[in-house]
C-alpha cells in the first residue's frame, strides 16, 4: 500500500449533496476550515443532482401549520413533532435567504413578480418551488460554485469513506476506554492512488445520502448504497426506522433507462395512472386518486401489475395536462424522446422504484447523533420529520435546514482542542495484495443483494419473504467479508461491504416490525 497521508480540518463533511454543501457553506462563512470528500469524480454528483420536482416552501394561502399537518398525515403520525416544527418554521426563511438571495437560484415564475408553486401528492396547497424539472441540478451546481469561492474549503473528489475514526476504538491508548466514545474523523480511500488516508477533524458531518441502490430498481444513482448508515452503525451511533423505505411510484420502464425518474409533479399537473389496457385505477385505492401519498400509489401499481401479470403501468400526461408539457417538463420530455416516447402524444410506461429511506442515523434538531461530535444531515439522517413516509419535496428542504443548523451548532461551541494525541491513533493497516478485483464477482454479489431486496424486502413484505432475505443475505455477508479481507483495497470492495450491511439493516428492521405503517407494508 502507498504511504498514508494525514489531512486536518475543523470539520470533515462526507458527501456534497444539498445537505453536505449547506453545512460546508455555513461553516465556511463562519471561518471554519472544511474538508469535503465525495467518492464521485465530480463534486455535484449526488442524489440532489437528480431531484426533479422541487423544494417545499410556503405558497399562497398557505402557512406552517398546514404544512405540518400534511407532513404528519403523510408520515402516518409517527413524525417527531419537534423536527416537523423546525422544518415548517424555518424552511421558508432559509429558502429565501440562502437559495434565492445568496445563491440566486432562478426558480420558475408564473409572472414577473410571482414565483410559480407546483402541486405534488400529499400536499393540500401548491407550495413547491422548482426550476422547471431540473431543480436539484440547478441548486447543486450553484452550491458547488459558491463553495469553490471560499479559501477555507477544500473539496476532494474520488475519495471513498471506509470507516469513521472513533475513540476509543481506534486508539492505541488503553486509558481511552474510560472516555466517552466520539468521532474524530474518518479513514478515507484515495480511489486514484489506492491509499487509505486519515482525515482528522474535531467534528464530522455525515451527508452521504440514501440507500436506494441496494434494490434492483431505484431512482437513485448506483453509488447510493447507504455507506453512511453502515459506517455510523459500526461506529456505535443509533440507527432507527430503516424499514421505512419509500418507493417512488413512477420511474421510466425501458430496458435502456437506468431508473430515470418521472417526477411526482407530473401527476400534480394532471397526469393519470392507467393499466396497459388504458383503464384508470387509482380511484379503487384512494379517495385522493392519483395524488395519494407515494406509498399508497406504489402499492396500487404493484397490485395492478400483479393482478394483470404486467411488468409496467401507464402514466398518461398527454390526455390530461394542465400545462404546456414541453415548457413545464423539458428535461423529462427530452429524455423520454431519447427512448422513443413522446409524452405530449402518448402515455409513459412506468414502474415503482426504491427512492428514499425515511430512517437513518438518529439525530436531534441540530443534527447531533448519539455518537459525540458526529453529525448527520440529509437522507443519511433520521430527524423524524418524515415519520413512516416522506411527503414529496421535503427532502431538499430538510437537507438545507439541517445542514445549515449543524454548522451553526458546531460554530456556536467550536473547540479546536483535540481529545487525543495524533500518535495515539492507529494508522490504517491493510496488507498489500497484488490480485486485481474480479468484476464478475463484484457484479454477481451486487445482483444477489439487489434481487433479494427487491423480491423479499420490497414494496410488499411477508414474514417468510423477510426470513428468506435474512438467511440469504447473512450467508452472502460471510462471503463478502472474506472477499474484503483477501482482495486488493478498492472502492468497489468497500462499497460491497457497506451495501451488504445496509441490506441486512433494512431486513432486520422490517422483520422486527409487524405493524404496517407508511412505507413499511406487511402482508402476512
Amino acid at each position: 500500500m502507498p504511504k498514508n497521508r494525514v489531512f486536518r480540518s475543523d470539520i470533515l463533511v462526507i458527501g456534497c449533496g444539498i445537505a453536505g454543501a449547506s453545512a460546508a457553506l455555513e461553516a465556511a462563512k463562519r471561518g471554519l476550515r472544511v474538508n469535503i470528500i465525495t467518492k464521485a469524480s465530480e463534486p455535484q454528483e449526488s442524489n440532489t443532482l437528480y431531484a426533479q420536482g422541487g423544494i417545499v416552501s410556503l405558497g399562497k394561502n398557505d402557512n406552517p401549520q398546514l404544512l405540518k399537518e400534511d407532513i404528519i398525515k403523510t408520515g402516518d403520525g409517527i413524525n417527531n413533532p419537534e423536527s416537523v416544527e423546525v422544518l415548517a418554521g424555518l424552511g421558508r426563511e432559509l429558502v429565501e435567504r440562502i437559495l434565492i438571495e445568496e445563491l440566486r437560484i432562478p426558480f420558475t415564475r408564473s409572472s414577473e413578480d410571482d414565483l410559480d408553486y407546483a402541486q405534488e401528492a400529499g400536499h393540500s396547497r401548491r407550495r413547491i418551488l422548482h426550476v422547471k424539472d431540473t431543480t436539484g441540478r440547478t441548486i447543486e451546481e450553484k452550491f458547488v460554485e459558491a463553495l469553490k469561492s471560499y479559501g477555507n474549503v477544500t473539496l476532494l473528489t474520488e475519495r471513498t469513506a471506509v470507516d469513521l475514526l472513533t475513540v476509543p476504538h481506534h486508539s492505541k491508548n488503553l486509558m481511552a476506554y474510560y472516555r466517552e466514545p466520539q468521532c474524530i474523523g474518518a479513514y478515507v480511500l484515495d480511489n486514484t492512488a489506492s491509499a487509505v488516508n486519515i482525515f482528522f477533524a474535531p467534528y464530522t458531518i455525515l451527508a452521504t445520502g440514501g440507500c436506494g441502490a441496494v434494490y434492483l430498481y431505484t431512482s437513485n444513482p448506483r453509488e447510493a448504497i447507504g455507506a453512511g448508515y453502515a459506517m455510523a452503525h459500526r461506529g456505535g451511533a443509533r440507527i432507527v426506522n430503516m424499514e421505512y423505505i419509500q418507493f417512488h411510484p413512477t420511474s421510466l420502464f425501458h430496458r435502456d433507462a437506468d431508473g430515470f425518474l418521472i417526477s411526482e409533479t407530473v401527476r400534480g399537473e394532471g397526469a393519470r395512472l392507467k393499466t396497459k389496457e388504458g383503464q384508470t385505477f387509482m380511484e379503487k385505492y384512494s379517495d385522493r386518486r392519483d395524488l395519494a401519498p407515494r406509498d399508497e400509489v406504489s402499492r396500487a401499481i404493484y397490485e395492478e401489475m400483479t393482478n394483470s401479470d404486467s411488468n409496467y403501468v401507464l402514466l398518461d400526461l398527454a390526455s390530461y395536462a394542465k400545462v404546456d408539457i414541453k415548457k413545464r417538463f423539458p428535461y423529462i420530455h427530452r429524455t423520454c424522446l431519447e427512448y422513443g416516447i413522446d409524452i405530449t402524444k402518448e402515455p409513459i410506461p412506468v414502474v415503482p422504484a426504491a427512492h428514499y429511506c425515511c430512517g437513518g442515523v438518529l439525530v436531534d434538531s441540530w443534527g447531533r447523533s448519539s455518537l459525540r461530535n458526529l453529525y448527520a444531515v440529509g437522507e443519511v439522517s433520521c430527524t423524524g420529520v418524515h415519520g413512516a413516509n416522506r411527503l414529496a419535496s421535503t427532502s431538499l428542504l430538510e437537507g438545507l435546514v439541517w445542514g445549515t443548523r449543524a454548522a451553526q451548532d458546531i460554530a456556536s461551541h467550536f473547540d479546536p482542542a483535540l481529545p487525543y494525541e495524533p500518535e495515539e491513533i492507529h494508522p490504517w493497516y491493510y496488507p498489500d495484495r497484488e490480485e486485481e478485483i474480479d468484476p464478475a464477482l463484484v457484479n454477481q454479489d451486487w445482483l444477489s443483494i439487489r434481487s433479494t431486496m427487491w423480491n423479499y424486502a420490497g414494496i410488499i413484505r411477508t414474514r417468510k419473504r423477510l426470513e428468506r432475505a435474512k438467511a440469504d443475505l447473512e450467508y452472502l455477508r460471510h462471503r463478502i467479508e472474506k472477499f474484503y479481507k483477501e482482495a486488493k483495497m478498492d472502492p468497489k470492495v468497500v462499497g460491497l461491504k457497506h451495501g451488504i450491511q445496509v441490506a441486512l439493516m433494512i431486513t432486520h428492521a422490517a422483520l422486527a416490525n409487524t405493524v404496517s405503517l407508511g412505507a413499511h407494508f406487511r402482508k402476512d
